[in-house]
């Protein structure tokens, strides 16, 4: 029998509340170069006031999931699904999709814009989990299951890659291959990944030679400091200048233009710089604590499609702290993920919060 606990898992909520503040304190000084510029001289709190406009948004977003019977996304998944695909192709139309940089990643009208590969990261996961729900006495069949779930997550891959977005990609891959590892697969089968996998490494190297630049430089960081190895280059200073404790909120040198994407995914480098190693594991801690809680949820969830859902979300946010943190650290090659509930994007931010409002509608459902 399923008893209802009525009250959610408060140290999720708080950890993740804890995170999303300190989130705005820290953008607040690590976007104030970019902000002096892109304003013209007016304003240091650009940045600052439109994560705070989709920090309100979130947090609307946030209840109103957390109040819908996380069984209600069955129906409704495959729907989200569709539409999250629909609008990973409009990111391809002129007018529609915006280009930054080469990479054609978000939709929008003027200075509004939002990013559909963040929906899809949630969109995928609820559709799976309630697919992988529904095919659980066939999760082993080849046929049934594994061509039609390398059909669905290679369409997806594709459309990510195509932007291109390979830090997303491979997010999207690890929750796809963990919810099916988790959902009793074929441990055969998924073996089968591994050369469709190389295959794929492969093609990405040949498409675009910046890839295995990027490769070497991971290798050999200081061949080439001020080209391919720059960003992970100024990143280690950062880290490196900050020591222990840390020089000062707000003190931070790399912030003036030296650290790429300061405010975005390098924004650890930053933390480190003005508040030290120290004080910056406890960041680190928050999302440790995070994941066991998580994992709780998934232990007790009513149901095989509450522990699907519930680990999905709890491996899309694992996965794509600890890829943010071992690029920042140069344990990884380099590549672009924000760090969840921290760094700067509105996207991010609104769809993270959506889903830790299932993740708490489901623990407050636990047996």
């Amino acid at each position: 029998m399923i008893t209802s606990r009525k009250k959610p898992d408060f140290t999720i909520a708080l950890i993740v509340f804890a995170l999303v503040i300190f989130g705005l304190v820290m953008i607040t000084s690590a976007s104030v170069v970019k902000s002096y510029e892109i304003t013209g001289g007016k304003s240091n709190y650009y940045f600052l006031i439109r994560q705070s406009i989709a920090l309100g948004i979130g947090f609307f977003v946030w209840l109103l999931f957390y109040s819908i019977d996380y069984n209600n996304w069955k129906k409704w998944s495959l729907g989200l699904f569709v539409l999250s695909i629909l609008l990973l192709f409009l990111v391809f139309i002129p007018q529609i999709g915006k280009s930054m940089g080469g990479a054609h990643r978000w939709i929008g009208w003027g200075s509004v814009s939002f990013q559909p590969s963040e929906l899809v990261k949630l969109a995928i996961i609820l559709y799976l989990a309630s697919w992988l729900d529904k095919k659980k006495d066939r999760v082993d069949s080849f046929w049934q299951t594994f061509v039609p779930f390398l059909l669905i997550s290679g369409l997806v891959l594709f459309l990510i890659i195509k932007e291109p977005d390979i830090g997303t990609a491979i997010i999207l891959g690890i929750i796809a291959i963990g919810m099916y590892f988790v959902a009793g697969a074929n441990l055969w089968q998924l073996s089968l990944f591994i050369p469709v996998l190389g295959g794929a490494f492969w093609f990405l190297i040949k498409s675009a030679p910046y890839r295995l630049a990027r490769i070497m430089a991971f290798i050999n960081p200081k061949a080439d400091i001020l080209g391919v190895s720059y960003h992970i280059h100024q990143t280690l200073i950062a880290i490196g200048s900050g020591g222990l404790w840390g020089l000062g909120f707000g003190n931070s040198k790399q912030k003036y233009n030296y650290l790429p994407e300061a405010h975005t995914d390098s924004i650890f480098a930053i933390i480190c710089e003005e508040l030290g190693f120290i004080r910056a594991v406890i960041i680190i801690i928050l999302f440790v604590v995070f994941t066991l809680k998580g994992f709780v949820v998934v232990k007790k969830a009513p149901n095989s499609f509450g522990k699907l859902l519930a680990f999905g979300i709890i491996l899309w946010f694992v996965s794509q702290a600890l890829i943010n943190l071992a690029v920042m650290l140069g344990i990884l090659p380099f590549t672009g993920v924000p760090l969840p509930f921290i760094s700067f994007g509105g996207s991010s931010l609104v769809i993270s919060l959506a889903a830790v409002g299932i993740l708490l509608n489901i623990s407050k459902q636990t047996s």
